[in-house]
């Protein structure tokens, strides 16, 4: 699946990514390949990335590499997934 993490100031993440939790105003929830499309609202916490991802040298430190994928924290935000492709509005 695709991911895509935008926030006002720049793109911080575009590319191919196994699975994606991120913090729901209800919970954290996971996407894999496949999923029923969704728009939700993101509260603070963190977007949780799995799979082999490449990060920007210039965004490399707001990305914490964690032990089973590499995680961004977040204020707030909106989700949407469609045809396996994920844009994340992070603030």
């Amino acid at each position: 699946m695709y991911l895509e993490i935008v926030t006002p100031e720049a793109t911080l993440f575009k590319g191919e990514v196994t699975s994606v939790a991120v913090p729901g105003v209800l919970g954290e929830f996971e996407m894999l390949n496949n999923h029923a499309p969704i728009v939700s609202l993101l509260s603070k916490g963190h977007v949780k990335i799995y799979g082999d991802i490449k990060l920007e040298e210039e965004v490399k430190d707001m990305f914490t590499k964690a032990e089973r994928g590499t995680w961004l924290p977040i204020n707030s935000g909106t989700i949407e997934l469609k045809d396996n492709k994920i844009i994340v509005l992070a603030d």
